[in-house]
């Protein structure tokens, strides 16, 4: 099967708000998606670097809004 990643990653981003808080650092969400996956949203702007031994990953800016929008357009009644 052949997997369409582009779907792979707004899903994953998507889901990253269910997990997101705030501290000193900014907006962030545990890290429990594919290495490859958070690799992709780190390329794309959209999560700092995931490779920490934090147990979470900062989302910038964009990432946050994106995150947010797709959440709700995937998930919210």
């Amino acid at each position: 099967m052949e997997i369409n990643e582009q779907k792979v990653d707004e899903m994953s981003l998507a889901l990253l708000y269910l997990t997101t808080f705030k501290d000193k650092f900014g907006f962030r969400a545990w890290k429990s998606h594919s290495w490859d996956v958070l690799d992709r949203l780190y390329e794309k702007g959209f999560i700092d670097d995931p490779a920490t031994k934090a147990k979470s990953v900062v989302l910038t800016d964009e990432g946050v809004k994106r995150s947010k929008l797709l959440f709700e357009k995937h998930f919210a009644k």
